[in-house]
């Protein structure tokens, strides 16, 4: 790649909710143990609805239904200088599969309220998380 070549990242996030708490992610990133939402990178040839089904069944064991396109987000990463393009769904749960391999560096999959989401809101991955949340939940 040449040397000032500027390369976004593109990715995604599910917003599952169901009975008033949401579907979360509790990982390890850099070190640190955090919450986000199921969320990752756009692979080759992949479209964004498609990723946003494989990042949450693959980060949370869950399949979903995609329902509603929450938001696009733009975020620069001040641990690594890379910038992140997000797209963030709204999801309806349909079944958990019980014998899902979560992917690496997933400590497991949890279904907190809003409040407390806020409560973690310091080992939340990046502004973005409860920024995603806060759409949602206002009707964005």
């Amino acid at each position: 790649m040449p040397p000032n070549t500027w390369c976004p990242h593109a990715t995604v996030a599910t917003i599952v909710e169901r009975n008033d708490h949401f579907l979360l992610v509790e990982e390890i990133a850099e070190g640190n143990t955090v919450f986000n939402q199921p969320a990752g990178h756009l692979e080759q040839g992949e479209t964004l609805y498609d990723a946003a089904i494989r990042e949450t069944l693959e980060e949370t064991g869950w399949n979903v239904k995609l329902e509603h396109v929450t938001g696009f987000y733009t975020y620069l990463a001040p641990s690594n200088g890379v910038t992140y393009h997000r797209t963030c769904f709204s999801a309806a749960p349909i079944n958990l599969v019980t014998d899902a391999r979560l992917d690496e560096g997933i400590i497991r999959a949890v279904w907190l309220t809003y409040e407390e989401l806020l409560q973690q809101e310091h080992k939340l991955r990046s502004p973005l998380v409860l920024k995603c949340f806060d759409d949602y939940i206002t009707g964005k």
